[in-house]
This record gives structure tokens, C-alpha cells and sequence, in this order.
């Protein structure tokens, strides 16, 4: 009787598995934690070496016009202004396409059609950078030489492959924003007499328009950070783009091409680190922004 009564106070096998799993999915949390804080970390130092070692001037970094590490010319205007250009422009390419496609898979399709349209969306974001690349310099650039002249390399080329690759992102979370209003909404400004058009333009819009700002805010951070598709197309010169078919250069490109043929701790391979800390910033703001947005949102419902 006292051994059974001694028996009520174990831990049972089943609180054993219990404490073992919380155990186990903690020390994951807390490892991608750590690797976070390493990477910020390690790019912090090594972003920082420039200004360390070197004494390059801040001011002259980030607003020069000469890319030239080997002469000790580090000004990343020219590639900072290419980067937001090419991804701005391709923004602007991609969401016209995005919001329409979004409108008819939610408003206009049959549900066969949106299973269909997602299925298509999920094999775009599939293929690799490089098919994008290829698909740039085969068709895209032709083109571009025979309209415009020069070369058809440059920051054009570059936002058109990159309004391509990031139409998945923009129709999904688009086409998510548009279904995350209530159809009971929809039905009731339909039994009041609006038109299809007058209930997407003054319910289904207004509600959805914070999501869609994260759509965009994401859409742009996909382009911003893309490397190899756009160092394909873009010509990487490190100047200020003047024309439609001028070539540039993005952060990205120049890390891509440049990081394996410089030796570690040299002046060219320090202003890469720096390169990257800036894109990690970048990335911070852009997720930050994205924060700040969706606190603001309020439940649709």
C-alpha cells in the first residue's frame, strides 16, 4: 500500500516526454537565435573593418561616385542607386500584372481556376535565378538592343527579369489580402445595389490595403536583394544610371563577382564586407517597416 501510494507522486512517463519535448523545441528556438546574433555579429565586424583598418571616411562611402577599391575609391552611390532603381522599377512592372491577376483568381475565377493559377504561381517561384538569367540574356536583351540600341545590358534588362521573378510573391500575398475580407461584406453591398466594381473599389480594397502595402514591402525586398539573375543582365559598370539602356551595378552584383577573387583582409574585400553590412541593414529596415505595418493592422473581422 505504501509502495502504491509512493507511486502517485512520480513523474509520469507521459510529463517525461512532456519536459524532454519542451526541452528540445526550446534549445531550437534559442539555436536560431544564437545563429542570428552570429551572423549580425560577424557581418557587424567584418563590415566594419574598412572603417577600422583602413580609416575610410563614412560620409565619402556612402555618398561617392567611384567604385574603385584598388585605388581606395569606395563610394557606393553608384551601386546603392542601382539597386533601389532596378528595384523600384521592377515594382512598378510587376504590380499592375499582380493586383489583376490577384482581382480575377478571387473575384472572377472558379475555384478549379484558383487551384490551377496557385499551382502555376508555385512552379514560377521554383526555378532557379540562374533560368531567369538566361531567359534575360536570350530573349530580353535582344529585344532590348533592337528598341533602344547599345548593348540591351543594363538596369532595364534587369528590373524585367526581376518583375518577373517577383510575380509570385505579389499575386499571393495579393490574391491572400482580397480573400481575407469577409464575403459576408461583399454580399451585403451587393444586396444594397453596388456593382462588383463599386464593391472592390470601396470595401475590398480599403480593408485589404495594409496587407497589400506588406506585399509590396516584401516585393521589393525579394528584387533588392536578388544576385545572380541581375548580375547576368545588368552590365555591371559602377555608374550612375542617365539612360533606358545604360548599364549599372547593385550591391549584390559587384559581391557576387568580386567576393572570390579578393583575399581576405585586403582593402577589396573589406569594402565587400561593407557592401554586405549594408544589405543586411537594408534588410533590417525592410523588415522592420514590415513590422510596423502589420501592428497597425487591425482584424478585418
Amino acid at each position: 500500500m505504501k509502495a502504491n501510494h509512493s507511486d502517485l507522486f512520480q513523474p509520469s512517463i507521459a510529463g517525461k516526454r512532456e519536459k524532454i519535448g519542451h526541452l528540445s523545441v526550446s534549445l531550437c528556438a534559442w539555436l536560431i537565435i544564437c545563429l542570428v546574433i552570429m551572423v549580425l555579429g560577424f557581418t557587424a565586424f567584418k563590415g566594419t573593418a574598412l572603417f577600422r583598418q583602413q580609416q575610410a571616411s563614412l560620409s565619402a562611402f556612402l555618398t561617392g561616385v567611384h567604385w574603385l577599391p584598388n585605388q581606395a575609391k569606395f563610394g557606393i552611390l553608384p551601386l546603392l542607386s542601382g539597386s533601389l532603381i532596378v528595384a523600384a522599377a521592377s515594382l512598378l512592372l510587376a504590380v499592375p500584372f499582380a493586383l489583376g491577376t490577384a482581382i480575377f483568381m478571387t473575384e472572377v475565377a472558379e475555384q478549379r481556376w484558383q487551384r490551377l493559377f496557385r499551382g502555376g504561381l508555385s512552379i514560377l517561384s521554383g526555378i532557379p535565378a540562374v533560368v531567369y538569367g538566361l531567359v534575360g540574356i536570350v530573349a530580353i536583351i535582344p529585344l532590348l538592343r533592337t528598341y533602344l540600341g547599345g548593348t540591351g545590358y543594363g538596369w532595364l534588362a534587369a528590373a524585367i527579369i526581376l518583375a518577373i521573378m517577383i510575380l509570385p510573391t505579389l499575386i499571393t500575398l495579393a490574391a491572400d489580402a482580397f480573400a481575407a475580407v469577409p464575403r459576408d461584406y461583399q454580399i451585403t453591398a451587393t444586396a444594397l445595389g453596388a456593382t462588383k466594381f463599386q464593391v472592390w473599389l470601396t470595401l475590398i480594397l480599403p480593408l485589404a490595403v495594409v496587407r497589400l502595402k506588406t506585399a509590396l514591402i516584401f516585393g521589393f525586398a525579394q528584387a533588392f536583394g536578388e544576385a545572380v539573375a541581375v548580375q547576368m543582365v545588368i552590365g555591371n559598370a559602377a555608374l550612375l544610371p542617365t539612360k533606358l539602356n545604360s548599364p549599372a551595378a547593385t550591391l549584390t552584383s559587384v559581391i557576387t563577382i568580386n567576393l572570390g577573387d579578393t583575399a581576405m583582409g585586403s582593402n577589396e574585400n573589406n569594402a565587400l564586407w561593407s557592401l554586405a553590412l549594408v544589405l543586411l541593414l537594408m534588410s533590417l529596415l525592410f523588415n522592420l517597416l514590415t513590422h510596423y505595418l502589420m501592428r497597425g493592422k487591425k482584424d478585418i473581422d
